[in-house]
């Protein structure tokens, strides 16, 4: 699997080109929650018949999936870093927030009623998971006992809302209810903007 140094590397390198004004697209990195990402693949030995859905920030996602760094960095060359899309590694991503709870729940659906092997893991933002259908996602697959798994990753604000003022509550909604059985929650530190470098890019 690929290590916390080449994760951290890897989004260093995209920093420096962005910085560069290539890119002539939004580009969302992150820093901070490389050890965390990869405990949860390595603890649910996600694998090559499991699916993971992510957002705008999953350069760290489809790497650990298995999409190589090269085919990855061209898409992300390409514009496309906050859709990133590999069907063939299973690794589907969208810029929408909310778009791909409700598939990941019907995948998963899918898995189970065809008797398929793999499950489907989506990791959102906190804020994310406060939006209806990331709720009406959880009760379905845990009402359904289906195989999907939701990981929240909190930085602490909605691009910069503090999300605790956003709560009114340091926990997230779901903290001690039977919806947690189907969700890994971890805070974190982003060591970058919510989006880009902070500072105006000329393209």
């Amino acid at each position: 699997m690929i290590t916390k140094e080449e994760l951290v590397a890897f989004e260093m390198d995209i920093a420096e080109v962005f910085a560069t004004g290539v890119i002539r697209a939004p580009v969302h990195l992150r820093a901070g929650r490389e050890e965390m990402l990869i405990k949860i693949f390595k603890d649910h030995h996600i694998g090559d018949d499991d699916y993971v859905f992510g957002f705008w920030d999953s350069h760290e996602l489809a790497l650990l999936k298995g999409v190589p760094p090269q085919e990855l960095k061209q898409a992300i060359l390409d514009g496309k870093s906050i859709s990133l899309c590999f069907p063939q590694y299973k690794v589907l991503c969208s810029g929408i927030v909310g778009s791909l709870m409700g598939a990941a729940a019907g995948v998963a659906w899918a898995l189970k009623h065809q008797q398929q092997k793999g499950r489907a893991f989506l990791f959102c933002g906190d804020m994310s998971s406060e939006t209806g259908i990331f709720h009406e996602a959880v009760k379905y697959v845990t009402n359904f006992d289906l195989p999907a798994v939701f990981i929240v990753c909190d930085n602490g604000v909605s691009v910069m809302t503090d999300t605790r003022a956003a709560w009114g509550s340091s926990d997230p909604w779901f903290k001690g209810t039977k919806y947690e059985s189907k969700i890994i929650y971890f805070k974190y530190t982003n060591g970058y903007p919510h989006s880009g470098l902070g500072k105006l890019i000329k393209f």
